[in-house]
């Protein structure tokens, strides 16, 4: 069913979106978002791939620096050794025809010799002063009388004495240091007496001790070696390239991630005042539709496409008794007001009872049971009975209020009902349509009202033989419509037996050109009733005085 509107055309929000606009919009960013793995797995596969590869890269640019560095070092040392071996050795003892002797004053003397002590002192110093990062040190705590003291530094007392304390010879002790930029490792290995150590040093006349004994630690020798982070950072460029290129994509990735958060926010913004408006829409056009229609509409069970189906159905109309005249006594708003609370109350009760409300025409409802929702031929035949005795219950209870309220002649209603088959559907043309029903059995219920008395429900035998065990009506005089060929048997409804309201209504009503007296005695107190009694006394008293003058 169409309203007038197409859904295009219905404007979501501010700047111009429809509702169409922001769904193709969600279904572009759900295929980018259904792309996105694959590429993005691509990406991951890649990376997860060369992270191993730089790694291995890396290492072995870095072996190859360190295998360079230690094979220059180690060739500077090799040669600096040499050429103190053959300058102070070698030299020393071709310079006295080959006749040598160990001292440790050895340049003091022809043909003199350092001794092991002197040696390592002296390659310590050759070894620091042309080699980077590396400190040798031969140093004793008990150095010949004619040497320099030996200045140990904190890490070489240590070191001594704890060597002497191990008494083992093949101990060392290693102290690890540095700063966030460099590292340095410091290794002490003790200088253990050999027997000919201890012979030479015994006798010497230079030497501090004469009790030297086998195994005894003479001094240590200090290895430093000194090592700066910052030098080998760039050992690992490939590393570094890799994770540069990863956080730029990771970047990217959070960048493009940000942006569609955007998007999304922007179009869920978008999407939710589309909603709203389209919501606010709804609910007017729900005021226009019966439930049962609009639910079907909005659920998807019916198209808005022009279409009927033929069912049966039964039939209610209903129309208010002398609304002509009602209208020539009331102002027009007064009449617009009881009309609108007429036809909520109906509306309200028809609703209750699962009734279609078809349309208002005028004074008149036409609803139906049976479609779009139905429970049987049987049962929507006792519901719209059971409807229509409830409505004429209701409406005299709003005539007495509109009593109260200063209106003279309430409104007053005739119902009729009636079951058959009809057309029932989308009627109209592509732009617009109505959903309602037709056939002459809905004639006929309009029929049925006309003879009904004020106040009363007339029913036809086709609905009575359905709801005959459940209600109590009596026919009347059969009625002759045009276009149908059989004459149709009206029947008053009396009561229903499905009702267990009290059917007792405790009022007293009086209507006549100068006598209007209406009384409701429901629910009143005593206290009311001594009042009431009072007041018709009064009102009996006055009426015999002035009979019988």
């Amino acid at each position: 069913m169409k309203f007038g509107t197409n859904s295009k055309q219905i404007k979501g929000n501010a700047d111009g979106h429809s509702s169409r606009d922001l769904l193709e919009k969600f279904d572009d960013a759900g295929r980018r978002l259904l792309e996105r793995p694959v590429w993005f797995s691509v990406i991951v596969a890649l990376a997860l791939i060369m992270l191993p590869v730089s790694v291995w890269m890396d290492l072995r640019n870095l072996s190859n620096e360190s295998l360079s560095r230690q094979a220059t070092d180690l060739n500077l040392m090799i040669s600096d050794i040499r050429s103190y071996y053959s300058r102070n050795v070698v030299g020393r003892v071709l310079e006295n025809h080959g006749i040598s002797q160990p001292a440790n004053n050895y340049e003091e003397l022809p043909g003199g010799i350092p001794i092991p002590a002197t040696l390592s002192i002296e390659l310590g110093e050759v070894i620091g002063g042309r080699v980077d990062g590396i400190n040798y040190r031969f140093v004793s705590d008990e150095p010949f009388k004619g040497r320099a003291r030996h200045r140990l530094d904190i890490f070489e007392k240590r070191a001594l004495a704890a060597l002497r304390t191990a008494g083992r010879p093949g101990s060392s002790i290693t102290e690890i240091s540095g700063s966030l930029f460099d590292r340095q490792i410091r290794m002490a290995v003790p200088v253990v007496m050999g027997a000919a150590c201890v012979a030479c040093h015994n006798s010497h006349v230079e030497s501090p001790r004469k009790d030297w004994k086998v195994g005894d630690v003479r001094g240590i020798q200090s290895i430093t070696l000194d090592q700066p982070i910052a030098a080998n950072l760039f050992s690992f460029k490939y590393l570094l390239i890799y994770f540069i290129l990863s956080g730029l994509t990771g970047f990217g990735f959070l960048a493009l991630q940000w942006r569609q958060a955007v998007q999304f926010s922007n179009m869920n913004t978008e999407l939710e005042e589309a909603n709203s408006f389209l919501a606010a829409v709804s609910m007017k056009i729900s005021k226009y539709l019966s439930p049962q229609v609009y639910k079907s509409i909005f659920s998807g069970e019916k198209d808005a496409v022009i279409a009927t189906e033929r069912k049966k159905l039964t039939i209610f109309f209903s129309d208010i008794k002398d609304f002509t005249a009602t209208t020539e006594r009331l102002q027009p708003e007064e009449l617009t007001a009881l009309l609108n609370e007429y036809f909520t109350e109906m509306a309200k009760i028809a609703h209750e009872h699962g009734a279609t409300v078809d349309k208002f025409i005028g004074d008149a409802i036409l609803a139906f049971f049976g479609d779009p929702e139905t429970r049987g031929a049987k049962e929507d035949a006792l519901d719209c009975v059971n409807m229509a005795i409830a409505m004429q219950k209701r409406l005299d209870e709003l005539s007495r209020e509109w009593r109260r309220r200063g209106f003279e002649k309430p409104l007053q209603a005739r119902m009729g009902i009636n079951t058959g088959y009809c057309n029932v559907g989308n009627f109209g043309s592509e732009d617009r349509m109505d959903y309602t029903i037709i056939g002459a059995e809905a004639n006929v219920a309009a029929r049925l009202e006309s003879v009904a008395e004020p106040g009363g429900i007339v029913i036809s035998y086709e609905t009575y033989a359905l709801v005959q065990d459940h209600v109590t009506a009596h026919p009347i005089k059969p009625i002759a419509l045009k276009g149908i060929s059989r004459n149709v048997v009206p029947y008053v409804v009396e009561y229903s037996q499905d009702s267990n309201e009290d059917l007792i209504e405790d009022v007293v009503e009086i209507s006549a050109d100068r006598v209007e007296l209406n009384v409701n005695l429901t629910g009143i107190s005593n206290a009311e009733h001594r009042r009431v009694e009072e007041a018709l006394s009064s009102a009996l008293e006055t009426v015999r005085s002035k009979r019988s003058s």
